[in-house]
């Protein structure tokens, strides 16, 4: 139920919770098929891109394999969303009466197992965990002028460098925008802040990433914001001790 992309370089370690729009044998969301393709179901782009930066810079990536309408993997276990009866106005039935405990022992548990475990076989020095947002929610939402978001939550040792980064690059760049990694956090902090590891979520704006030639140019940009990072968390490591 996880992709794994083994990688070569273990200095980096990059996730993907909404990579996948599949729904399981034995699931059944009770959804028109279309609303699979759109935002609520997958992070457009972001399951592609993430495996062309593993393959960039030659990281391991971990990357779900079913929507997150199924079971949101970007969610803590009690978490209200966790389960969508409802996403961006659009009804999720088959939800509605769903053996939640079932869908977290055959989903939820198991993929965070494989990224617990990872960690624990070989700790990187930066967590990037990939994500894209739409331009504007259908239901009740404004334009998102952002081209890209950087999101953390207590830990900014990586954010605010790639904040500086993305912004000298010229892109519109959110500072925990379109929403607060402060209130949705939850993969990084429990494998990455919750360890002591540096990282951030990455939100690229899935119109920017919908097609190959985006997801070439946003694997350039994410490559060389990596070494970067990679320079900057050296350079602090170096003046801690």
């Amino acid at each position: 139920m996880t992709e794994i992309i083994p990688g070569g370089a273990g200095d980096v370690l990059l996730l993907c919770d909404h990579a996948s729009n599949a729904v399981p044998e034995g699931v059944d969301l009770r959804v028109h098929p279309a609303l699979l393709d759109l935002h609520i179901a997958v992070d457009i782009g972001a399951g592609p891109l993430t495996r062309s930066l593993a393959a960039a810079i030659d990281a391991p990536a971990i990357l779900a394999t079913f929507s997150r309408l199924v079971i949101d993997l970007h969610r803590e276990p009690d978490h209200i969303g966790l389960i969508p009866h409802r996403s961006d106005g659009h009804l999720i039935p088959g939800n509605e009466q769903v053996d939640r405990e079932g869908r977290i022992r055959r989903f939820h548990a198991p993929y965070h197992r494989v990224i617990r475990d990872r960690i624990r076989a070989q700790r990187p020095s930066l967590i990037l965990s990939i994500h894209s947002f739409t331009p504007r929610l259908e239901h009740g939402g404004t334009d998102r002028p952002w081209e890209v978001g950087v999101l953390y939550n207590r830990d900014s040792r990586a954010a605010h460098p790639a904040i500086d980064y993305f912004r000298a690059q010229g892109l519109v760049t959110g500072d925990n925008e379109p929403y607060s990694g402060r209130l949705l956090n939850a993969t990084l902090n429990r494998h990455a802040e919750g360890q002591g590891i540096p990282s951030i979520a990455i939100e690229v704006r899935n119109d920017l990433i919908r097609d190959a030639a985006g997801v070439v140019e946003w694997t350039q940009t994410l490559a060389d914001l990596t070494n970067s990072l990679r320079n900057s968390l050296a350079r602090k490591a170096s003046i801690a001790t």
